[in-house]
Formats: C-alpha cells, structure tokens, sequence
C-alpha cells in the first residue's frame, strides 16, 4: 500500500527532485508562518525543512555558535551537505533561529558564487488590524518575488484552489488524530509524528491520498493495548518520531500533542473571503495557534493545551524543550501552576536534535508513568 511511505520519516527527497525534473521550482520552508498556498500557487513546491537524523552539526555550529537551537543549526548543516538540494528557502522568523538559518544559508550561497532564491517573511507577534495589515503586505511583496522567480502569475482562483486542497489535508489529519481518542487506539504517538512529518517531503496532493488510503485501511489496525499512562506531548520542534517511541517502550502512548510538527501543523480551516482572498491567508496565518511566539495568545495556547489533555483523557503531559528554545525554553514557568491546578501531572525534559540520552530518557519516563500509576 502507498500509505505505508507515511511511516518512514527519514527526510525523502524523491519528490523534490521529480518535481524538478519538470522543469519546476521547489524551495524549502522554515516556520509555521510562511503559507505553502502561496507557494504552490506559484508553480513551486514547499518542502518543509527539518533535522530529522542530523547527528553532526558541528559545520552548522561554526556559522550560528553552540549558542543556538541544535534543531536549526541541523537544518543549516543539512543545507550546506545538500540533504536539501532545492532552489531556495523561504523563511519566516518565528524565532530567532529560523531568521538565523536564513541568513547564514544565503551567505554562504553568494559565496560559494551560487544564486538561489532566498526571501524572508516578517511576521508580527501580536494580532490587530495595524498587524495584519503589515503581514499582507508581506506577504504581496513574497508573491511578487516568487512571480518573477517561477514565472506564474499568482491569482485568487489558484490561491483557493490551493486553500481548498490544505483545508481537505487538514480535515484528514483531524480524523487520524481522533483515532488516538479511543481506549486502545490503532494509532501511537510514533506512527502520529511519522505522518505528520510525511507532510513536509510530498507534494499536497499525494499526502491528502496517503491519508486517505490510511484512514480507510485503520479498522484493519491491531490496537494498541499495552499503556500504562496516556500522555501527551507538547514543546520545541520535535522532528524525531524515536524521541517518542523511547516513552512509549515504557508504557506510555501519546495521544495528544501540541507541535509544530504535529497536530498544530494543520490546525483547523483556513476560511477565504472571496472579496479578500490574501487577507484570509494572512489571517489563519496570523491567528492560528501554533507555539508561544505570539504575545497575545498565551493564555489560548495553555487554554488548548489543558482542554485537550481533559478530551483525549490524557493522564500526563512532556513537556520537552530544546536547549537554547526561545519559544518554549520558559514557557513551563507560566504554565506549570495553570496544569497543577487543572490537576494534570508534567514532566520537564531538555532535549537536543540529536538525541543522545536515550537511556536518561528512558529511565525519566518510566519514573513518571510510575508516578502516574501510583
């Protein structure tokens, strides 16, 4: 079954390169606030960078210092070793790192003489209409560029015809997710990170068959029986479905998350005003709950966070952090208290990209689901 490629989440670049051999475009993506509706719109192909399997990144640590996240100084290390051999990047700058990979990636693109495609998307961290506004903006001067790059002209009708596709994947991962609500699920966090992740090495079309073919073929799934704790996992970009399985050989099985490479990749729909097709964009964009970069949405996020652990009956939450997480370093600070109250056990862990204390892990999360049982 074609599906079964939703299970392995090494980094494929098959697509890619057959995308290319068309003639066409693909660049890679960084962040959650650059909109692959535009991109595809364009002719190109968004791939959707990550650092899955990066165990050296000591070329990437000379350019960003071990000061930054392993997670983006992988990413760059992958660009420079042409793991991702693509026309361009488009970043946004979520945090500070991705703006980091940015602009080292093109640096040494001109030096190395060679001339890709490299722009950056501004995104506001709070939400009002002067945001917005400025958001749109950037993302027609994105359009413009991507226009003279790929020669395709970018209209409203490819633009929903594009929204429409996103939203119909959309709709699909929410239905695989719902599948983890049952009391022995078909479905573990593993198998869950590893679809999500497909996501980011195939064009849109292709996944939204891959789901489908999967959500016919699950009550053919044996359960998964064995938990001792339902937990779920939430905190830095965690690209590594392994992170999860070394919890889950413990007993534990996550049924709920709250990633960017996970369920908060495809969050609800994205509704399009016709008279205002790119403002819709930038709204969904804008508002949608995804990590804690955004300074008005806080308490929503921990709202999400807790009311989805109480719906998918969750019993622990991990909470893992990558070292240097601008974003989630000190969010446990604030959210802490919130899940004591709501009478809902955490784990704290400290993560890298590479994961080496596999066995420190391990032993953690065995105390914890314990904990849990006890």
């Amino acid at each position: 079954m074609s599906y079964q490629k939703l299970f392995d989440s090494k980094i494929s670049t098959e697509a890619a390169k057959a995308w290319r051999a068309q003639g066409k475009k693909a660049v890679g993506t960084i962040c959650c606030h650059v909109p692959d509706e535009i991109i595809r719109a364009a002719g190109i192909l968004p791939v959707r960078m990550r650092a899955t399997d990066c165990v050296d990144s000591s070329s990437g640590e000379v350019w960003m210092s071990t000061f930054s996240c392993s997670f983006a100084r992988s990413i760059l290390q992958y660009w420079m070793d042409g793991v991702y051999d693509l026309d361009g990047i488009v970043a946004s700058d979520g945090c500070m790192m991705p703006s980091r990979v940015f602009d080292n990636a093109e640096y040494i693109d001109k030096k190395n003489g060679k001339n890709r495609f490299f722009y950056q998307i501004g995104a506001p961290r709070i939400v009002n209409d002067m945001t917005l506004s400025y958001y749109v903006d950037e993302l027609k001067e994105l359009i413009e560029r991507l226009e003279k790059f790929s020669g395709v002209k970018v209209t409203d009708e490819a633009l929903k015809e594009y929204i429409a596709k996103y939203n119909e994947a959309r709709v699909l991962v929410q239905q695989v997710a719902e599948l983890r609500k049952a009391d022995n699920p078909v479905i573990n966090g593993q198998d869950f990170s590893s679809i999500i992740l497909a996501y980011t090495d195939y064009p849109i079309e292709e996944y939204i068959e891959m789901l489908k073919e999967f959500l016919a073929d699950a009550k053919n799934r044996k359960p998964y029986t064995e938990q001792r704790a339902r937990l779920m996992i939430i905190g830095s970009a965690l690209d590594d479905p392994g992170y999860l399985k070394i919890v889950e050989d413990k007993g534990g099985i996550f049924v709920a998350d709250a990633l960017c490479f996970g369920t908060r990749a495809f969050p609800g729909q994205l509704e399009v005003d016709d008279k205002d097709v790119l403002g819709s964009i930038a709204k969904y964009y804008l508002e949608r709950l995804v990590c804690p970069r955004m300074m008005d949405d806080r308490a929503t996020l921990h709202e999400y966070i807790i009311n989805t652990a109480k719906e998918y009956k969750v019993d622990g939450i991990i909470y893992e952090k990558m070292q240097y997480c601008e974003c989630w370093g000190g969010e446990s600070v604030l959210l802490e208290d919130e899940l004591k109250e709501a009478g809902i056990p955490l784990l704290t862990v400290e993560r890298e990209e590479h994961l080496a204390n596999a066995g420190q892990l391990a032993i953690r999360a065995e105390a914890f689901i314990e904990m849990i049982e006890k």
